[in-house]
């Protein structure tokens, strides 16, 4: 792309060509100045230095007048000082006329985006002058716009029908292939297919600028108006829209007013030194440098990595080290019949509608987009049925859907984005593995309908069960203590990275001993062993590390994992005579009382050093520190006189928490709620 611009000037005449669109090279064409020297060339420096802004590197070439093989003194100097500060570099080594001076000259940016690889200067027969030849390198990221690379797949090319023929006739898949083979085999295949219909091609992006003078209060009043933008658009309200107007404006003057300053205190704080004036406005004109991004992500990459490691890893160290003697309720699977011993194969029929049934979130590791996956199914459903099929009937987990690319997920928007532990390890895993975690989860659930395993108490994802049906619930059971003129302590017990420190051998004994058996149990080993996961940043990914505990966040059968491992939990508090709720790893304990029991403090605080006892032999680390304590009372300005104990310490009673996303107060008048809702909703 060509675009020609004149820029003005009195003392002589030049010609500006930009060639590309962002980023472009720029070169000003300079004819040789009709006036004084002393005026022409300072005009010239002018003009150069705004030329350098309209593009970010530039060629100055032409018939300058200037005896550039001498000593230079006077105005040639200066402008020659001017351009070095301006970080232009004059590249012609030998004479340009015929009487032996250098009066013909070429200055290029010294960023080493563009260099001379050739220099030819050939006298001419027809001109006092001669002509010079060049040959200029210019770095690939500048011809495409600058910035970094990345490689990209055209969306428009990824055609279902087009990767099905480049698939073409599937290989003959052998019944006693390891499930591993076939895996691989579909993984390789893909991965070329898409490579024939789509190959990947170099995209550059914008080039992100170092802009010293943005600072933090700039960045949140781009937030705050990029948020008010959208309610410009969308509300009808006319206050709305005023407030929106006028944050923008407020913004916008903020920002210019910013760019200015900082560039009007640089230029004054060298006012006085000419030479270092020079060097400040040729720094300013200068493209900034871009910042190392991709260095900083691979930091990032690795202090998650360090930080969500470190954190199980220190969890564990802890619970091991407190334990003297481990129960063997824990350690041994109870002695039973097997109930389940062997899956179900699947059908193409149940593969379909399994596959329209999945979310198509694509994993880094995936061979394909799973869009196009589901798009082409009809023609890879033999594939998917043979890979499910060896995996329930060889009781093996592939081992290429073990490793898992975690992508760091903020807890609140209100905590500090630049603090680790304000984040959760959320694992996204390969499409067909999920595909075939939710073959197995049918049939699990299925059985535990079928033998009424789970906890009555354990709304976490059960069919039937919600937030809403245990929130329900468990203000149902409060309101029907209070009618009864108990009083009722709700304890919200929090515990930390539950779902990363569960312990392997004690849920392989949970599931033992409600009868599973034979490859089913095979089956689910392999999945829990063997897996590791690795921290991914934009294009950078972490070293991948080992998990020898846990379950994945983000996997499908998790959660079912879960619940199953917490099912004894319910059976320690009933027997205490407390009623517990639970939302996967979110337990709410409370034990109703008359006001003037005298027992209920003893019971209670027995309760809950069971319950503690119990997390700390199952490997789950409880959190005195944020676990919350409501005191549930008709008359509520009066107390108990007393605070439960959990772990030793000692619960301070609040006057509201929040529960499953509800603030429940004292009274159970859900006005805090209310007011809190209203109060999101209007702003």
């Amino acid at each position: 792309m060509f675009r020609c611009t004149v820029p003005q000037s009195m003392g002589f005449e030049c010609v500006l060509l930009k060639v590309g669109a962002r980023d472009s090279l720029g070169i000003l064409l300079v004819y040789r100045p009709p006036r004084d020297p002393a005026v022409s060339l300072r005009e010239l420096a002018e003009v150069v230095s705004n030329a350098a802004l309209v593009s970010q590197q530039l060629i100055v070439l032409g018939d300058f007048n200037i005896h550039a093989e001498t000593t230079l003194t006077g105005a040639a100097q200066d402008f020659m000082v001017a351009m070095t500060t301006m970080g232009l570099t004059q590249v012609i080594s030998g004479p340009t006329h015929q009487a032996g001076h250098t009066l013909d000259l070429v200055f290029i940016v010294d960023s080493g985006t563009v260099r001379v690889e050739e220099q030819n200067i050939l006298p001419l027969s027809w001109s006092d002058h001669h002509l010079i030849c060049l040959s200029f390198a210019v770095a690939s990221n500048l011809r495409r716009g600058g910035g970094p690379i990345k490689m990209v797949r055209p969306r428009r090319l990824m055609d279902p029908d087009g990767l099905l023929r480049s698939l073409g006739d599937l290989p003959v898949l052998e019944t006693g292939d390891p499930v591993d083979v076939l895996a691989d085999r579909y993984n390789s295949e893909l991965a070329r297919a898409l490579d024939t219909i789509a190959p990947e091609r170099p995209l550059s992006l914008r080039r992100v600028t170092s802009t010293p003078w943005f600072t933090e209060e700039l960045a949140v009043m781009k937030r705050t108006r990029r948020g008010l933008e959208c309610i410009w658009r969308k509300s009808q309200d006319v206050s709305d829209q005023a407030r929106a107007k006028a944050a923008i404006k407020a913004y916008s003057v903020a920002l210019r007013a910013a760019r200015k300053a900082f560039t009007t205190a640089r230029i004054a704080s060298a006012a006085n030194r000419p030479s270092e004036l020079f060097r400040v406005v040729g720094e300013l004109l200068r493209p900034p440098e871009a910042q190392e991004l991709p260095d900083d992500l691979a930091t990032r990459c690795s202090d998650f990595a360090h930080h969500f490691a470190g954190k199980v890893a220190q969890i564990c160290h802890e619970l091991d080290s407190s334990l003297t003697v481990v129960s063997a309720e824990v350690t041994e699977a109870p002695v039973g019949s097997i109930l389940w011993d062997s899956f179900r194969l699947v059908l193409p029929d149940d593969v379909e509608g399994i596959l329209g049934s999945v979310r198509a979130t694509t994993c880094a590791l995936d061979p394909c987009p799973s869009w196009l996956v589901k798009l082409a199914k009809d023609g890879l459903l033999e594939w998917f049925v043979a890979i499910i099929n060896a995996s329930l009937g060889q009781g093996s987990f592939p081992s290429c859907f073990k490793q898992a690319v975690v992508k760091p997920l903020l807890k609140k928007t209100s905590l500090d984005p630049l603090v680790c532990d304000n984040y959760r390890p959320i694992s996204n895993l390969p499409f067909l593995g999920k595909v075939l975690e939710r073959v197995v989860a049918t049939q699990l659930q299925e059985f535990l309908d079928d033998t009424d395993f789970l906890d009555c108490s354990q709304s976490g994802f059960r069919p039937g069960h919600s937030t809403e049906t245990a929130l329900v619930a468990l203000v149902d059971d409060l309101r029907r203590e209070l009618d009864r003129g108990s009083v009722t302590l709700l304890v919200l017990l929090d515990i930390s990275a539950a779902f990363d420190t569960i312990d392997h051998g004690i849920l392989l004994g949970r599931l033992s001993g409600m009868g599973l058996g034979g490859t089913v149990l095979l089956w689910l080993q392999s999945f829990l062993e063997g897996r590791s996961q690795m921290v991914k940043l934009g294009d950078t990914c972490s070293d991948p590390w080992p998990l020898t505990c846990g379950v994945p966040q983000g996997s499908i059968l998790s959660p079912m994992l879960f619940n199953i491992y917490m099912k004894p939990l319910g059976e320690v508090i009933r027997s205490f005579g407390g009623r517990c709720h639970l939302y996967a790893d979110d337990t709410q304990i409370h034990y109703s009382f008359p006001p003037d029991s005298k027992e209920a403090p003893q019971m209670l605080n027995q309760c809950l050093a069971a319950v503690a006892d119990w997390m700390r032999r199952n490997k789950l680390r409880i959190n005195p520190d944020k676990t919350e304590a409501l005191l549930v009372n008709r008359a509520t300005d009066r107390g108990i006189g007393w605070q439960p104990v959990l772990d030793g310490v000692a619960l301070p009673l609040k006057s509201q928490v929040r529960s499953l996303g509800v603030l429940l107060d004292s009274a159970l008048t859900l006005e805090a709620q209310v007011f809190s809702t209203t109060r999101t909703q209007s702003t």
